[in-house]
């Protein structure tokens, strides 16, 4: 188990009242309850003209560091961690953003987009997020982080949960800890998890790959990559367990019955 786990949140300070609590978890679960896709893997790169999804689709994007661009089939374009440093070309409909440093957030987010989400709460209370835009629909599950001097940062990062078209994506952020199962049962069935693979300024690397074991997710997407054997090292760990390949293209589109049948993980080039 990791040494870090000290650093959960306490279980009281996790939760929200009893009602609204069992309320958003059964939303949860009907919109997305612990299933496994069953149907052959169908994976593909996108093309690099990229085509109209079909209303099962999603498509995802890695443009850097912790940045994704997630798209659905209406056209919504969300940006994870989104910074001053690594942005998408396109403006996002829906930009999250984690307060660990400067690469995870802005102070000065495009005024045209429509949703700004920060991972954490000016009050020090956990950030509340739940709402649908489209066809798609966001919430967040509260975590921890270190300070610089060693100390623990209640509420300081969120992971965001974003389903479209049916595929539950969650983006860990900066994850410090590992997850509680209070944490588990708040993120419900997730298909494909974008995990930081630094285990330095995030979660150590066999911590990480013990989350990913809680989370069960059939697709994994590493992010927050300090090089190339940072990268090397966690994929030789994470390889004695599930299946790696790396693409070609920093672009997937991804359904439910695309879903891999065993877990796997596919490494996207940075745009």
């Amino acid at each position: 188990m990791s040494a870090v786990r000290w650093l959960c949140l306490p279980i009281a300070a996790l939760a929200f009242a009893a009602a609204p609590a069992a309320a958003q978890q059964r939303a949860s679960d009907e919109r997305c309850p612990r299933l496994v896709a069953l149907d052959a893997p169908r994976i593909v790169p996108a093309a690099f003209r990229l085509a109209a999804l079909e209303p099962d689709q999603v498509r995802i994007t890695f443009i850097g560091h912790s940045t994704f661009l997630i798209e659905s089939p209406k056209g919504v374009r969300i940006a994870t961690d989104y910074n001053d440093y690594v942005r998408p070309r396109e403006l996002p409909d829906i930009a999250t953003m984690n307060r660990a440093h400067s690469t995870h957030f802005t102070n000065s987010p495009d005024p045209a987009i429509k949703h700004v989400l920060k991972g954490w709460s000016t009050d020090g209370g956990p950030a509340r997020h739940e709402f649908s835009y489209e066809d798609v629909w966001v919430r967040n599950v509260v975590t921890n982080i270190r300070d610089w001097g060693g100390g623990t940062i209640l509420h300081g990062n969120s992971i965001f949960v974003f389903e479209v078209a049916g595929v539950c994506v969650a983006h860990l952020g900066h994850l410090h800890h590992t997850l509680t199962p209070e944490h588990l049962d708040r993120l419900g069935r997730i298909d494909v998890v974008l995990v930081p693979v630094d285990g330095t300024y995030t979660l150590g690397v066999e911590g990480m790959i013990e989350v990913l074991g809680q989370i069960k997710a059939p697709l994994m997407i590493p992010m927050h990559i300090f090089g190339e054997a940072t990268l090397t090292r966690f994929l030789e760990l994470v390889g004695r367990t599930y299946e790696v390949e790396r693409a070609e293209v920093p672009t997937l589109v991804v359904s439910r019955a695309s879903l891999p049948k065993k877990p796997k993980m596919i490494v996207l080039p940075g745009r």
